[in-house]
């Protein structure tokens, strides 16, 4: 059987809400002002992230990378590697965050990692700009168009946040935390709660023996 495990970066991999806590620092007043209507799904993700990334200068973007260094990535993720390695089973990271930051935090972890799909900025100009190729009517990455390039048995979703719901919706298993747990309760999506990667290799290494 062919398996595939598609995992979110923000506040999944990382400990914290890294990204959100990016924009509310170098965008303030315009996060205050458009972050809760993201959540309360009176804004996509697409439109407000864009329009709050692109809101500021390309100068602070070093100072943004940095601001990402010293964040913890959440227990479990090395041993889930290697018990993902040891299966045969690759590990792709679909992230609505800067590229700059999830390679910074995961580094020499990047090797292990089958591929990244992120938002890419442009700082050539005044103003970051955003690139992203897989934007899709809602998301700046369009997480299940990056799933369909994956053809598997069995696609297992891991994610933590209303940016993670459409790639939870179409995935076979899915590992949920707050809030992401809430949206998939209003569509009746099943789901299995987690606190670090070393329940998900659990569950998965007894499901899959």
């Amino acid at each position: 059987m062919k398996r595939i495990v598609f995992c979110d970066f923000d506040g999944t991999i990382t400990v914290e809400e890294t990204f959100v806590a990016v924009l509310k620092k170098f965008a303030p007043e315009l996060s205050a002002q458009l972050i809760p209507e993201i959540y309360a799904k009176k804004l996509t993700l697409r439109k407000g992230v864009k329009q709050i990334l692109q809101s500021i200068p390309s100068a602070s973007y070093p100072e943004i990378v940095e601001f990402t260094k010293p964040q913890s990535i959440r227990p479990g993720f090395i041993e889930l590697l290697d018990f993902l390695e040891f299966q045969g089973v690759p590990l792709v990271v679909i992230s609505g965050g800067l590229r700059g930051m999830v390679e910074v935090v995961l580094n020499d972890l990047v090797q292990r990692i089958e591929a990244i799909y992120a938002v890419d900025v442009d700082t050539s100009n005044a103003y970051l700009k955003v690139n992203s190729q897989y934007e899709g009517d809602t998301e700046l990455i369009a997480k299940v168009q990056v799933m369909d390039k994956y053809p598997a048995d069995e696609k297992i979703a891991i994610g933590d946040s209303i940016t993670d719901l459409n790639m939870a919706l179409q995935a076979s298993i899915v590992f949920a935390r707050p809030p992401l747990t809430k949206y998939l309760d209003e569509k009746q999506k099943p789901y299995i709660f987690w606190n670090d990667f070393l329940e998900i290799r659990d569950y998965l290494a007894q499901s899959w023996s």
